[in-house]
């Protein structure tokens, strides 16, 4: 959607399609802190499973406990390999008799013969006798952000009711975690529930700023803070989009070990990098403690108030005050960012787990 005073992405920005600003943004981002801001997210793929056997069939393809989800709920999920490692991240509502799943544009998953197919294909391949019928419903529905302390005032202010429970879901309307609301809308009517946010208080704040605030909330993303073997736990989706009890899911035997036995090699972490230096790391370039390789760069952003930032996938070895550099430039462990330890056996009990 093309809208007044956006700034189009640069052309290897993954949200292509949807603002990467309005003119100015660390005001955008001061504003999502501060009142509220709204998010243009609709390149965000859309699939749609309605059909009797939903919950159950679903219960058995995804990472989440969902057989019982009752309606007016959501989720988050994954799909897993064999091996435990993530192939797709998605975000349920459940409602109207049919769980709306969003993701990443282009999501896809490994397939029975170990090749890629996109998620729907995936999906599709799976039906089998059960009484489902996912489609790609990214023509129907589109995602729009609602982020900040004022932003329940601006759901009301334009007839919207807020969920009360993180993952609720009223309407078009589903919390999530923090301050944030997403809204799930026609897509054909995407435009008319932008003015009514902006008319009603909102700012429009473009991808840099949505993202900025995500790596300061540490909070993942597929493909940007992943690689092709990153399991659950080395990115905190325990417990959000992976349960750990359920089984009969594929890969679940690795997320259940991880969890009661070992603890996952890496860690996600937030990565204070030097802003004088003359450019920024770049997603996947390498995190070093001297000479040594000890990770991975995520997504880099320069946040409103922490300057810029980098989530990082680090060897779980690596102390919070070791010298890092990342793509070249000097950067520092957020040790608040260091999740607590997982009881268990240690990194030889996972190291197993990937040989």
């Amino acid at each position: 959607m093309t809208l007044p005073g956006a700034v189009p992405p640069q052309e290897d920005n993954p949200d292509q399609g949807v603002a990467w600003h309005y003119g100015d943004p660390f005001g955008e981002q001061r504003a999502a802190a501060r009142t509220v801001a709204v998010v243009d997210r609709s390149n965000r793929e859309v699939i749609a499973v309605p059909g009797d056997d939903r919950l159950s069939w679903l219960h058995l393809m995804i990472s989440q406990h969902v057989s019982e989800l009752p309606e007016n709920t959501g989720t988050e999920a994954l799909v897993l390999d064999s091996q435990g490692r993530v192939d797709a991240h998605m975000v349920l509502a459940h409602r109207d008799g049919t769980v709306w799943m969003d993701t990443e544009p282009g999501a896809h998953a490994t397939g029975a013969r170990g090749d890629q197919q996109s998620l729907l294909e995936y999906l599709e391949a799976m039906k089998f006798w059960s009484k489902v019928e996912p489609r790609d419903a990214t023509a129907e529905i589109a995602v729009l952000s609602l982020i900040g302390p004022e932003a329940v005032p601006a759901l009301e202010a334009v007839g919207l009711n807020a969920p009360t429970d993180t993952y609720g879901v009223d309407g078009m309307v589903r919390r999530m975690p923090g301050s944030t609301f997403d809204l799930l809308v026609p897509r054909a009517e995407l435009a008319t529930w932008w003015s009514r946010l902006t008319e009603a208080g909102a700012r429009p704040m473009g991808s840099w700023g949505y993202e900025a605030l995500r790596v300061e909330a540490l909070r993942p993303r597929l493909g940007m803070d992943t690689d092709e073997k990153t399991i659950p736990h080395e990115v905190n989706w325990v417990p959000s989009a992976a349960h750990v009890a359920k089984g009969c899911y594929r890969g679940q035997e690795t997320v259940s070990k991880v969890h009661n036995i070992g603890r996952p090699p890496r860690r996600m972490l937030l990565l204070h990098l030097d802003g004088s230096a003359d450019s920024l790391p770049s997603t996947g370039d390498p995190v070093n403690a001297g000479e040594r390789t000890v990770g991975r760069v995520g997504t880099v952003v320069q946040h409103h108030e922490l300057g810029p930032i980098a989530l990082a996938l680090i060897k779980r070895s690596v102390g919070p005050e070791t010298p890092l550099t990342a793509g070249g430039v000097s950067a520092a462990i957020d040790p608040d960012s260091i999740p607590p330890d997982t009881p268990g056996l240690g990194r030889e009990a996972v190291k197993r787990l990937h040989s």
